[in-house]
């Protein structure tokens, strides 16, 4: 068949992030299995406006401030010029409202919706406009069948009044091959906790630095490396700072695929301790190489780690209880390396391969509806 998806960014993209790698890996094995795809997303200063990646056709119009203004026009121009079976909008900023202006079969792609988790994040103007811009979803996307990677998000958009007849899950995969477990790679000689993710304000990464420092009263030699970019970078820098933490947090910026693989497998434990998100993809990428993980019991985490055998799970915001996981893994041997262990099988049954097989089942039912 032939399908257009719709995204804010793709994979290159520098605002590229969890929802953009979830939707090309689905994308690219649908190429394998015949089928054409384009995908319309924005662009960025100095991007290829057109260009084929690994088979996807990739369209970019635009920039990340006035994408959702644009893109009608340009989508009503490309449906016009190609008889596409099925449009797969992904839904992971502020809707497209496709319906409105298209008459194409629509599969609703959400990794996660905002709601009031706006407002910890950016200011209330801004969050404002965005958490109205989600409300009228429900009534615009009325008939459209939505798949979710996550049973946190199915709760949420069912709770809005989704029927839930018209919601599948489809839970992300990992790259098997190159997130494996490498029995010879040692982990760091000094306990060394890991974040890996977008530094935003709601992923509450303040929160693991506050309880950093209280393990480190107790485990002098640990050590934390905070790897990834974002907008409340100097923020983290400023509290490390103010916690006379410098020489134990290390503040790495983007990195390769290959040095991502590296620290994730050396590294005592990862921690994501996020407000909310679609899945927790490094809970499951950290898993597979043999590493277990910490992270906050909040919508989409919960559903990626499972607590007591792949890792452990905290109560969002409580730094005492987050204190207390970091200082258990790192300290008792013994309780790691059961988690390690768990991690592994836990992992193993996560693969894009069986994601994307689901999710072509899920689009051949769509487009085969009368």
């Amino acid at each position: 068949m032939k399908i257009l998806a719709l995204n804010w960014n793709d994979l290159k993209n520098p605002y590229a992030g969890g929802a953009e790698v979830h939707l090309e890996e689905l994308l690219r094995r649908l190429v394998t299995y015949g089928h054409e795809v384009t995908l319309f997303c924005s662009g960025w200063s100095g991007c290829v406006r057109e260009e084929i990646v690994e088979g996807i056709r990739i369209i970019r119009r635009g920039n990340r401030y006035d994408f959702n203004i644009i893109a009608p026009m340009h989508l009503r121009r490309l449906a016009k010029e190609n008889s596409f079976d099925l449009l797969i909008e992904d839904i992971n900023k502020i809707p497209f409202y496709t319906p409105l202006y298209l008459n194409i079969k629509t599969l609703v792609v959400i990794p996660h919706l905002f709601a009031t988790t706006v407002f910890h994040e950016i200011n209330c103007v801004l969050g404002s406009y965005i958490y109205l811009a989600e409300k009228p979803m429900v009534p615009v996307y009325r008939g459209c069948k939505y798949n979710v990677i996550s049973e946190s998000t199915a709760d949420d958009i069912a709770l809005r009044g989704v029927p839930r007849s018209d919601i599948s899950i489809i839970h992300c995969g990992i790259d098997n091959e190159f997130y494996a477990h490498d029995s010879s790679v040692k982990k760091y000689e000094r306990p060394t906790v890991l974040y890996m993710g977008r530094l935003k304000k709601y992923k509450s990464i303040h929160h693991l630095i506050v309880a950093f420092a209280r393990v480190r009263e107790k485990i002098p030699d640990a050590q934390l490396m905070i790897v990834g970019a974002g907008d409340y970078s100097d923020d983290l820098k400023k509290l490390v700072a103010s916690m006379k933490l410098d020489e134990a947090v290390e503040f790495t910026g983007f990195v390769s695929k290959e040095d991502k693989l590296d620290r994730l497998r050396r590294s005592h434990v990862a921690v994501l301790p996020s407000l909310k998100e679609g899945w927790g993809l490094t809970n499951i990428e950290a898993n597979a190489v043999g590493t277990t993980v910490i992270a906050a019991n909040s919508p989409g985490l919960r559903d990626s780690v499972c607590d007591g055998k792949s890792g452990l799970l905290y109560e969002y915001g409580n730094i005492d209880h987050l204190t207390e996981k970091l200082y258990t893994v790192l300290s008792d041997s013994e309780v790691r390396n059961k988690l390690e262990s768990g991690a592994l099988e836990w992992a193993g049954q996560f693969s894009w391969d069986i994601a994307s097989r689901k999710f072509e089942q899920v689009i051949n039912e769509i487009v085969g509806e009368n």
